[in-house]
């Protein structure tokens, strides 16, 4: 299976994926960090993707996603973008609405 088809499979079974630098648990970078805690202070269900275990997912995502920097929200299958945009979203309450629109 081809790196993008590997990556278009995680973000299609999982409704809110994150490709990071480190795990959930032990963040790897300060904006992989910052987009964890966030989601975990929403209560959200999300799926990882630890770009540091794979050098073709880490530069596959960019490809499949033509967005140059890690991390990498999905939501519903469609990106929403990194670390900076999901602070955005969060903090209007743009992500929280999306979220739950995915959930229902």
């Amino acid at each position: 299976m081809s790196v993008l088809s590997r990556i278009e499979t995680y973000v299609g079974d999982h409704e809110v994926v994150l490709f990071m630098k480190g795990t959930a648990d032990f963040p790897q970078c300060g904006f992989s960090g910052k987009v964890v805690k966030i989601l975990k202070d929403l209560s959200v269900d999300f799926f990882v993707v630890n770009v540091l275990d794979d050098e073709e997912v880490r530069e596959g995502v960019k490809v499949f996603s033509n967005w140059p920097t890690i991390p990498q929200l999905y939501v519903g299958g469609e990106l929403v973008g990194g670390c900076d945009i999901v602070v955005d979203l969060f903090e209007s309450g743009e992500l929280q609405k999306m979220l739950t629109a995915t959930a229902s």
